[in-house]
Protein backbone atom coordinates (compact mmCIF):
# COMPACT_ATOMS: atom_id res chain seq x y z
CA UNK A 1 0.00 0.00 0.00
CA UNK A 2 1.51 3.36 -0.98
CA UNK A 3 2.37 5.60 1.96
CA UNK A 4 1.68 9.34 1.79
CA UNK A 5 2.74 12.02 4.27
CA UNK A 6 0.14 14.77 4.60
CA UNK A 7 0.46 18.20 6.20
CA UNK A 8 -1.57 18.43 9.40
CA UNK A 9 -4.03 21.08 8.14
CA UNK A 10 -5.19 18.95 5.18
CA UNK A 11 -7.63 16.67 7.01
CA UNK A 12 -10.03 16.51 4.04
CA UNK A 13 -7.17 15.35 1.81
CA UNK A 14 -6.07 12.84 4.44
CA UNK A 15 -9.58 11.35 4.54
CA UNK A 16 -9.82 11.18 0.74
CA UNK A 17 -6.43 9.45 0.49
CA UNK A 18 -7.41 6.87 3.12
CA UNK A 19 -10.69 6.24 1.28
CA UNK A 20 -8.64 5.81 -1.90
CA UNK A 21 -6.55 3.03 -0.36
CA UNK A 22 -3.45 4.95 0.71
CA UNK A 23 -1.68 4.68 4.04
CA UNK A 24 -1.51 8.21 5.45
CA UNK A 25 1.14 9.36 7.92
CA UNK A 26 1.81 12.79 9.43
CA UNK A 27 4.24 15.06 7.63
CA UNK A 28 7.24 14.77 9.93
CA UNK A 29 10.91 15.04 9.14
CA UNK A 30 11.67 11.58 10.54
CA UNK A 31 9.15 9.94 8.18
CA UNK A 32 10.10 11.67 4.92
CA UNK A 33 12.41 8.87 3.77
CA UNK A 34 9.63 6.29 4.27
CA UNK A 35 6.90 7.71 2.01
CA UNK A 36 6.01 7.54 -1.67
CA UNK A 37 4.51 11.03 -1.79
CA UNK A 38 4.20 14.17 0.31
CA UNK A 39 1.15 16.47 0.22
CA UNK A 40 1.56 20.04 1.45
CA UNK A 41 -0.85 22.97 1.61
CA UNK A 42 1.58 25.32 -0.10
CA UNK A 43 1.02 27.95 2.59
CA UNK A 44 4.36 27.41 4.33
CA UNK A 45 7.38 27.99 2.08
CA UNK A 46 9.74 26.60 4.74
CA UNK A 47 7.79 23.35 4.86
CA UNK A 48 7.90 23.08 1.08
CA UNK A 49 11.67 23.53 1.11
CA UNK A 50 12.11 20.92 3.83
CA UNK A 51 10.05 18.36 1.94
CA UNK A 52 11.88 19.01 -1.34
CA UNK A 53 15.32 18.63 0.22
CA UNK A 54 14.77 15.70 2.53
CA UNK A 55 12.88 13.20 0.42
CA UNK A 56 12.99 11.69 -3.02
CA UNK A 57 9.22 11.21 -2.81
CA UNK A 58 6.99 13.23 -5.05
CA UNK A 59 5.89 16.51 -3.39
CA UNK A 60 2.38 17.65 -4.28
CA UNK A 61 1.15 21.16 -3.50
CA UNK A 62 -2.57 20.89 -2.67
CA UNK A 63 -3.19 24.65 -2.90
CA UNK A 64 -6.21 25.28 -5.13
CA UNK A 65 -6.97 21.57 -5.62
CA UNK A 66 -9.93 19.57 -4.37
CA UNK A 67 -9.25 16.50 -2.24
CA UNK A 68 -10.18 14.33 -5.23
CA UNK A 69 -7.71 16.18 -7.47
CA UNK A 70 -4.97 15.62 -4.89
CA UNK A 71 -5.75 11.89 -4.76
CA UNK A 72 -5.58 11.77 -8.56
CA UNK A 73 -2.24 13.63 -8.55
CA UNK A 74 -0.81 11.26 -5.92
CA UNK A 75 -1.93 8.22 -7.93
CA UNK A 76 -0.38 9.60 -11.11
CA UNK A 77 2.93 10.52 -9.47
CA UNK A 78 3.26 7.14 -7.76
CA UNK A 79 2.39 5.37 -11.03
CA UNK A 80 5.14 7.32 -12.81
CA UNK A 81 7.63 6.53 -10.04
CA UNK A 82 6.87 2.81 -10.34
CA UNK A 83 7.24 2.94 -14.12
CA UNK A 84 10.61 4.66 -13.85
CA UNK A 85 11.77 2.34 -11.07
CA UNK A 86 12.29 5.07 -8.47
CA UNK A 87 9.51 4.05 -6.08
CA UNK A 88 10.29 3.19 -2.44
Amino acid sequence: MPRVAVEETLTHVEQALRAGGFEVVPLREDLLQQVDAVVISGQDANLMGMADRQTEASVINAHGLTAEEVVQAVRERIRRMHESGTAM
